[in-house]
């Protein structure tokens, strides 16, 4: 049973709580720990905030922040109802400073000063995450840590939400927005060996080549040889698997090595969706090594997803909170550029830019798909990962829809060739890319 001091706090809290619902025109309502609802009569039927312990109020009192939200969210202490994270951020109030300031400051006050009283033990599962210093030292054992922690989680899991190939970078929709996630991933593979002008017996490198569906596909369908490199130990062992299950062990290999440790040269070179991982400071020996691995007027196709350029370097490097959470708990070492230092540090390191593309609502679809197969699959993600781990995937998956469709961030294809005088190869146009598939 609750004592004095929490029943005291839980009336307070609900009634503030109401409130700010009231001055907010919220369209959804909130229920708490004791199973009562704001408003009093909201429907069973409607979207609602759960706030399941007393604590998770006192921890976000205390340490107001958003790594305390997400503790708590992927603790299961705070949690949506009858609805999405897609739905709430559809929902969310505009001008809440403005309309706040109906609400008493002394209740809050009051409020406040109740709940930093009493017990805030709220699990904290995101602080088992270790957050190291080096981790974008771009030292080759650094980069394979980074790369297992993320990619090392189980193939079976990625299978929940991926298409059959397993291609886990953004997929091409055309020639309009359809839903068929495994056909918008083969267009997305063929669009990239056709912007290469991939050629029989050409030598292709894909860098940080996941489970090797672009590597099969350009040997398979444009008759090269190509090479995958990758750190992550499941993704190199299903790719081996599946590249003798087609045969393909003539033509494709998979080598589970740093990319700059690799020696030769390569006519085609690809980079899909791996450059979000080698850290800004790591930039000059990643673009030396693709220069050096590129034959002259070879092409690279430098696939990454950027964040738009601020007005000043200084600004630039300002991190948001929700940033520096997918870094820390998502992808250890990753950091992104924007366009504009993509392209120079292109043509700085020997590089002739030829197409930039722009694929951000691609990447938006791409993500909602995902999230959409995982969130229908969410039991079995939860017997091999864990609720936990489920919830941090469900999350991060929705925030990465919503960033690419508020366009806080983008992602772009950026064809170049290794610079030399004289004519680039290349055709006098591009319709040719853009024909039906």
């Amino acid at each position: 049973m609750a004592g004095a001091g929490e029943t005291a706090r839980l009336g307070m809290f609900r009634d503030l709580l109401g409130d700010a619902h009231r001055a907010l025109d919220l369209p959804f309502g909130f229920e708490l720990w004791d199973g009562s609802t704001i408003p009093a009569d909201l429907p069973s039927y409607a979207m609602r905030l759960v706030i399941r312990r007393e604590s998770v109020v006192a921890a976000l009192m205390r340490r107001p922040n958003l790594d305390t939200a997400l503790n708590a969210y992927v603790a299961g202490l705070l949690d949506l109802k009858n609805g999405t994270i897609f739905d709430l951020a559809a929902q969310r109030p505009q001008k809440v400073g403005r309309r706040l300031k109906a609400v008493s400051k002394l209740k809050a006050l009051k409020v406040a000063y109740h709940f930093l009283r009493a017990p805030a033990d709220m699990p904290r599962p995101l602080d088992r995450v270790e957050d190291k210093p080096d981790a974008r030292d771009g030292k080759p054992q650094t980069n394979k840590r980074n790369v297992a922690y993320h990619y090392d989680v189980s193939n079976a899991f990625y299978r929940l939400f991926l298409d059959p190939e397993m291609v886990y970078t953004c997929a091409y929709f055309q020639p309009d927005w359809h839903d068929d996630l495994a056909r918008a991933q083969r267009d997305k593979l063929d669009m990239i060996c056709r912007k290469l002008r991939l050629r029989p017996g050409e030598r292709l490198l894909d860098i940080g080549c996941g489970w090797g569906a672009l590597i099969c596909h350009a040997a398979q369908h444009y008759g090269v040889k190509a090479t995958g490199v990758t750190l992550a130990e499941e993704q190199a062992a299903l790719a081996r698997e599946k590249i003798a299950r087609l045969g393909l062990q003539d033509r494709v290999e998979v080598l589970l090595q740093d990319f700059t440790q690799i020696e030769g040269e390569f006519d085609k070179i690809s980079s899909i969706g791996m450059f979000e991982q080698v850290g800004i400071a790591n930039y000059p020996g990643y673009f030396s090594a693709v220069h050096r691995l590129l034959r002259p007027r070879g092409l690279y196709l430098h696939h990454t997803i950027a964040r738009r350029a601020k007005r000043s370097d200084k600004a630039f490097q300002k991190l948001k909170p929700e940033y520096k959470a997918l870094t820390r708990y998502i992808f250890p070492g990753g950091e992104l550029d924007h366009l504009g230092m993509s392209i120079a540090n292109l043509e700085r390191y020997g590089f002739e830019v030829h197409d930039v593309e722009a694929w951000r609502e691609h990447y938006q679809r791409t993500t909602r798909l995902w999230w959409d197969s995982l969130a229908a699959r969410r039991q079995e993600a939860e017997a091999l990962v864990g609720p936990e781990k489920t919830r941090m995937w469900l999350l991060y998956l929705a925030g990465c829809s919503l960033a690419f469709e508020r366009a806080a961030v983008g992602v772009n294809q950026t064809l170049a060739s290794k610079r030399t005088r004289g004519p680039s190869g290349l055709p006098s146009s591009r319709a040719d890319l853009y024909q039906p598939l």
